[in-house]
């Protein structure tokens, strides 16, 4: 997130972080990076780094529609993230556990905080692989779908319905509503259309041999082609749900996976899954500004991303 958190200072993460984690900061720097959450590079006084995030439960509308909802299924995630690499797969980046073995805390009612390892390394590009990044993400998701682990069962459907209803009133969200509303009016057939090709692709899915998935292995969630981060979106899903972007034109990435797991992928499952992508981050902007926000780097962005995915040709 490039904006800070409404309603929380730092100073209110210096207690948890002492009292949770045993961490005493010397220094901490705001880090501008990913998005949904706000992450800070935090050192202690024996120069130890740590990544520091703050999750904003009222922006984890796919766990459900309140904070409670949202604070047990991102409890749950991070529970899953931590007993992944406690199982031995060392890409996972998972949160450290606290004192009393949670793998996040509550600082308010809007707000969760954990803390990870600092990882020294370089992220790839959001949504993009080079050739070697494909090479690489494709074993790891493989080890992640054997993975004798229990997480929560994937939730296909998309908040989006609710808002398409409701284009032909005033939004009075905030100062971007209105143009977010005017977009959805400009498209609304379009919108109509993907959502009733989502819910024929849907109606094929297997509704067995689902496995532990992470969600988002592009590439902006891969350091160093070696380790795997941003563990809030994993799930319990088909398998075509992480493999529709590595094996994209690729037929030897699907063969390797193949290989490796004994699973054929199916060409509609990962159809469905490539038309999820567009459509969940339509939705979780259409949220974000149906949502009280303020006008700042985050909800142009939001505006902007809006933009973006209702004008891409299909």
């Amino acid at each position: 997130m490039r904006a800070l958190p409404d309603e929380l200072e730092f100073d209110a993460l210096l207690g948890p972080l002492r009292d949770c984690w045993g961490i005493e900061v010397a220094a901490a720097n705001y880090a501008p990076v990913g998005g949904g959450s706000y992450h800070w590079i935090v050192a202690d006084h024996g120069g130890r780094r740590h990544f520091v995030t703050v999750d904003d439960l009222d922006n984890k509308g796919w766990f459900g529609g309140t904070r409670e909802a949202a604070f047990d299924g991102l409890l749950t995630a991070f529970d899953t993230a931590c007993a992944l690499r406690e199982h031995g797969l060392e890409f996972v980046v998972a949160p450290l556990r606290t004192r009393a073995g949670a793998p996040l805390t509550r600082v308010s009612p809007r707000y969760t905080l954990s803390v990870f390892p600092f990882v020294d390394g370089k992220a790839g590009q959001f949504g993009e692989y080079t050739a070697s990044e494909r090479a690489a993400v494709v074993p790891l998701v493989a080890a992640l779908h054997q993975a004798p682990v229990t997480a929560r069962r994937l939730d296909l459907a998309l908040p989006l319905r609710e808002a398409l209803a409701a284009v032909d009133r005033p939004w009075g969200s905030g100062p971007l509503a209105e143009q977010a509303r005017g977009l959805l009016v400009q498209h609304t057939a379009l919108v109509a259309d993907l959502l009733a090709l989502y819910d024929r692709l849907g109606a094929g899915v297997a509704p067995d041999g689902w496995v532990v998935t992470h969600g988002e292995p592009h590439a902006g969630n891969l350091i160093e082609s070696r380790l795997l981060v941003d563990w809030d979106t994993v799930a319990l899903a088909p398998p075509e749900r992480d493999l529709w972007m590595p094996v994209d034109d690729d037929p030897e990435a699907a063969s390797r996976y193949t290989r490796e797991t004994s699973r054929q992928l199916d060409p509609a499952a990962l159809d469905f899954f490539r038309l999820r992508w567009d459509l969940a981050d339509l939705a979780s902007f259409t949220t974000t500004l149906r949502s009280p926000h303020t006008d700042n780097a985050d909800t142009r962005k939001a505006c902007e991303g809006l933009a973006i995915i209702l004008s891409r040709d299909r």
